[in-house]
């Protein structure tokens, strides 16, 4: 009987460190204009993250185009462009089979970004200004003195 894929367990030690080196070698391919291509030459790509399937034969590359301006258009580029990729990090990294890339949009920043603003609210502000206490007088650092 074979072992299925945990669905609940994290990515294991391999996939980290094959998506790290993916990611590595992707960047420096589209850092130094390795590809042709008016809409890669203009912007330049962050690649924060790329996560490896179980059976490392899928990359999903999380890409972001500095400012996140024109998200779009370069993550079809990169599509169209897929075939090209794959050959040269089969090339670059040394792996059984050269694993098939697929672009999405980062949406970490996007995260962050609600986070932050829901840390700036109003409310939560509020909450961080309440007294914790009765004895919300003898706080260190008030200045009721």
């Amino acid at each position: 009987m074979t072992k299925r894929f945990d669905k609940t367990a994290g990515p294991s030690q391999r996939q980290l460190r094959v998506g790290e080196l993916i990611r590595h070698e992707l960047a420096a391919i589209l850092s130094r204009g390795d590809i042709q291509d008016d809409v890669l030459a203009s912007h330049v790509i962050t690649v924060p993250e790329v996560r490896m399937s179980p059976d490392l034969k899928i990359a999903t590359c999380y890409v972001m185009p500095l400012g996140g301006k024109d998200e779009r258009p370069v993550i079809l580029a990169l599509a169209k462009h897929k075939k090209l990729l794959r050959q040269e990090i089969a090339r670059r990294v040394n792996l059984k089979f050269a694993p098939d890339l697929r672009f999405l949009r980062d949406e970490t920043f996007d995260e962050a970004s609600r986070i932050d603003a829901l840390l700036r609210s109003e409310r939560v502000q509020a909450d961080l200004r309440k007294p914790k206490g009765s004895d919300a007088d003898d706080t260190p650092g008030s200045d009721d003195d």
